[in-house]
């Protein structure tokens, strides 16, 4: 054990730079998975803390006044209901904010769908005024308990009196009201009643439905919500962070292993000699086996212990959404659990990887054997360099076994020899022939050596193979390979050596070099697909309107302005282009299990600009186009009719296309409000979409048509999803980082064999005339090639798989396929040059280094 930790402790001295990439490649993967971990846990635990602390009802139905509600308490699978509770539609203003929100005449705090307070107290008929606010509409109108609301266009005035969480559906601006409890004193003019229901089995949401559907009646129907739209709404993007984070953490975790798994093969290529020598004193197979493996391991636990506890000290510090998902997260009961598991699990991945290399270690036999010489290392094959001699005598005498080795090859005895093999190389790469002796002729010309070889040409393959091919010995093993007809027409050409070598030396060992490239091409690949989302969030704020976001403000209109004056006031404002009337209901879908959100928007003179991934504009009569998740909730394609109903009366469509539809999750179908008051002559718009010009601020319009309205308007921005997902650009960005760490270790690894494999052809590249400078150029572009075969291979499969992966995360939210937008041309060239250069100047200093080893260093290298 001693002697191990010893040779264990000289290897981590050589290689300190290796080993503190490992450190911090694992400490990076482990975060990422950590930080996954703690936002899926961020996404879906505090709705269900809420839900449970509240006792929270699975339906909500909003209904007319006149339904008799009391049927529904007798409904199977029923287990309690809460209400019913008059309910009124308002506007409330606080703080120059403000927010559409429903009054909800609650007389007492119910049993079910009890909202736990955060803040302040419940009501109080002390208080008649006094309303609790939920907590996200608090947060949007800057409201704390004590504050006045106002409604506008009235005198009435309302005060908070406590703020509380809720588990029905957020609210959002233009979108989703807000809930506001209040006394029933409070909602003296009730528009409709909504009830809860408690099931006794979740999973059977959409039966329960469609039975209250069919006992009340669709006609009395306004809107259903259910726990598991809550729920989605709640998870929202957190839940996309957590994906992206996991999945690159996975990504980089498999690529780290990769990369592991490569650098301690070509290090024991490199130190086959010492393996041997272990052997010879007595270490064992196993033994070997455990320096690698133990060694690794240790940088592994280490990475993993310190983002462990960065994670656990430092990760509810980090700002933003991040931050609170860590605090919550320390808080969940598996808080514990995934602390340990998480590290544990990517520790043995590593280690699984690092023992299937180690394995090869401790398989070196205790004596050094002549190595194969069938592979082609990228050097010259002996049917070239045999060629260019020319035939020569045989340098070897009957009766005696020589090893064919670069060392004996190069003795005193084999000098005239040499001098041949050096001519006939400078004549392969172009060079001058030295000056022949008085008593010797140059034997081989380079014409010759540029000709096709036969298929069954002497075997050869590495510098040996060639010596034993002048020397006339026999071969060692069947050839596999020469200069292929493409590096030899380079060289006819005066191409430079160094560049027509260093080719072939990336690429002709091609399980080698296609191993080495496909490691580094898998860091690189991630990198592009988190290029892709990088630019994808880019595309939703610098071209909304290619995303389904063609309008920038939302604008309601109380009674107090009519339709031709709602539409004059709008359209004065200089830096409004146009403004496109409209109404959203909800409608049943077929089935009565669900409603979805029915729009009519634009005319038929001035149609709404939907951005569409699929089919037509719809244009006709009872024509319309549909979100993604529409067509996924009723299972329907562009081309069908679709029946829905809207309170009493049927709506039949023809779906054209499909939209990219960011709100509602998708479940949304939209036509002109033409078509929709041809089924309803009186249907009056009750929201405009403003489409502004190109460099306006929202926000600035928003202030001026809010003054123009004198309170008669309700201006919103309309919320871009990007907007939730700018805690991404970090993310991305940190992942970035780890995924170049990684591929930094990969390239060292690659220079490093590279290195190695070079110097058994030092002697005969010196030998031939080439200077110090030429022989680092080959090893440099060598790497180079590699480098930038790793960048094509990741350009071609990542920017593919990037689409595919955020267009399945597109479909899957109900956006929709289509938003997928990849790096532009310039970025993957920058990134390319990057890689390429980065891979050259890496290779530069070890590879100059090399170039100028003594004589004595490179005989006991080759030897």
């Amino acid at each position: 054990m001693r002697a191990t930790l010893r040779w264990a402790h000289s290897d981590l001295r050589t290689h300190r730079g290796e080993a503190l990439f490992l450190v911090l490649a694992t400490a990076g993967i482990v975060a990422s998975l950590l930080l996954a971990t703690a936002l899926f846990g961020y996404a879906t635990n505090p709705w269900q803390r809420v839900f449970t602390q509240s006792h929270g009802a699975h339906v909500w139905l909003h209904t007319d006044t006149a339904a008799d509600t009391r049927k529904l308490t007798e409904l199977d699978g029923v287990d309690s209901v809460a209400g019913p509770y008059p309910t009124a539609a308002a506007t409330v203003a606080s703080r120059g904010s403000r927010a559409a929100v429903e009054l909800r005449g609650t007389p007492e705090r119910p049993s079910v769908g009890r909202p736990p307070v955060v803040s302040g107290h419940w009501l109080d008929p002390a208080s008649p005024n006094g309303v609790v606010l939920e907590s996200r509409l608090a947060r949007a109108l800057l409201a704390e308990p004590g504050d006045t609301l106002t409604v506008p266009g009235t005198a009435r005035e309302l005060t908070v009196v406590g703020l509380a969480d809720s588990a029905e559906p957020r609210y959002r601006p233009g979108e989703q009201p807000g809930l506001v409890w209040a006394l029933p004193s409070a909602v003296p003019d009730p528009g409709g009643q909504v009830i809860g229901l408690r099931l006794t089995d979740p999973g059977d949401t959409s039966y329960v439905v469609q039975r209250a559907v069919t006992v009340l009646g669709a006609g009395a129907i306004g809107e259903v919500s259910t726990w598991q739209q809550a729920r989605a709404e709640a998870q929202g993007d957190n839940r996309l962070l957590g994906q992206v984070l996991g999945l690159f953490g996975l990504g980089a975790l498999v690529a780290a292993g990769l990369a592991v798994h490569g650098a301690i093969g070509t290090r024991i290529r490199g130190h086959l000699r010492d393996l041997s020598v272990l052997k010879a004193i007595g270490f064992t197979p196993g033994q070997v086996v455990r320096i690698f493996l133990l060694q690794h391991l240790a940088y592994a636990l280490l990475g993993a212990v310190a983002a462990a506890a960065l994670a656990e000290a430092l990760g509810s510090r980090i700002p933003g959404r991040l931050g609170d998902a860590v605090g919550v997260w320390q808080g969940l009961p598996g808080h514990t659990v995934a602390l340990f598991v998480i590290p544990v699990g990517a520790v043995l991945f590593i280690g699984a990887t690092t023992g299937l290399a180690a394995w090869r270690a401790g398989r070196v036999p205790p004596v050094p054997v002549q190595r194969p010489t069938a592979a082609l290392g990228g050097r010259l094959s002996g049917a070239n360099t045999g060629r260019a001699f020319g035939p020569g005598p045989a340098a070897a005498t009957p009766g005696t076994q020589p090893t064919g080795t670069a060392a004996q090859a190069l003795r005193p005895a084999a000098a005239p020899t040499v001098r041949r093999l050096a001519d006939g190389l400078r004549r392969v790469l172009g060079l001058r022939p030295t000056p022949a002796a008085p008593d010797r002729q140059p034997t081989g010309t380079a014409s010759q050596a540029l000709r096709p070889q036969p298929a069954a040409a002497p075997p050869g393959g590495r510098l040996t193979g060639a010596l034993r091919q002048v020397l006339g010995l026999r071969p060692a093993a069947p050839r596999t390979g020469q200069l292929s007809d493409l590096a030899r027409r380079a060289l006819g050409a005066r191409i430079p050596p160094a560049l027509v070598l260093g080719w072939h030396k990336a690429f002709t060992r091609r399980p080698r070099s296609l191993a080495t490239v496909a490691r580094l091409t898998l860091p690189l690949l991630l990198i592009v697909v988190a290029m892709s989302a990088w630019t994808t969030i880019d595309r939703f704020h610098s071209t909304p309107e290619q995303v389904g976001l063609p309008t920038a403000l939302s604008v309601r209109a109380d009674a107090g302005l009519n339709e031709r004056q709602t539409r004059a006031l709008l359209e004065r404002d200089p830096e409004v282009a146009a403004a496109y009337p409209g109404v959203e209901t909800a409608a049943l879908v077929p089935g009565q299990t669900a409603t979805i959100a029915l729009r009519g928007l634009g005319t038929d003179q001035d149609p709404y600009p939907y951005t569409l991934a699929e089919g037509r504009p719809a244009r006709g009569a009872d024509e319309a186009v549909a979100g993604q998740g529409l067509l996924d909730l009723l299972d329907v394609r562009v081309g069908d009719w679709v029946r829905m109903t809207v309170g009493d009366q049927p709506q039949i469509l023809h779906i054209v296309g499909r939209s990219i539809e960011p709100e509602n999750a998708g479940r949304v179908i939209s036509t002109s409000l033409d078509t929709l008051r041809a089924n309803d002559p009186g249907l009056r718009p009750t929201l405009y979409e403003l489409r502004l010009d190109p460099g306006a601020d929202p926000r600035e319009v928003a202030d001026r048509l809010a003054t123009a309205g004198r309170g008669h308007l309700d201006v919103h921005t309309v919320t871009n999803p990007a907007d939730g997902l700018s805690p991404l650009r970090a993310v991305v960005a940190g992942l970035i980082a780890v995924l170049a760490l990684i591929g930094l270790i990969e390239l060292l690894t690659a220079i490093g064999g590279t290195v190695r494999e070079s110097e058994r052809d030092l002697l005969a590249l010196k030998a031939i005339g080439l200077s110090p400078r030429q022989i680092t150029a080959i090893t440099v572009t060598a790497t180079g090639c590699t480098a930038l075969a790793a960048v094509l291979a990741a350009t071609a499969l990542g920017l593919p798989l990037a689409h595919w992966l955020i267009d399945a995360q597109g479909r899957s939210s109900g956006i929709g396929a289509g938003i997928a937008q990849g790096p532009s041309a310039p970025l993957m060239l920058l990134l390319g040059a990057a890689a390429v250069l980065c891979a050259a100047a890496l290779a530069a200093v070890p590879a100059a280094r090399a170039a100028r080893r003594r004589l004595a260093d490179t005989l006991s290298a080759v030897a």
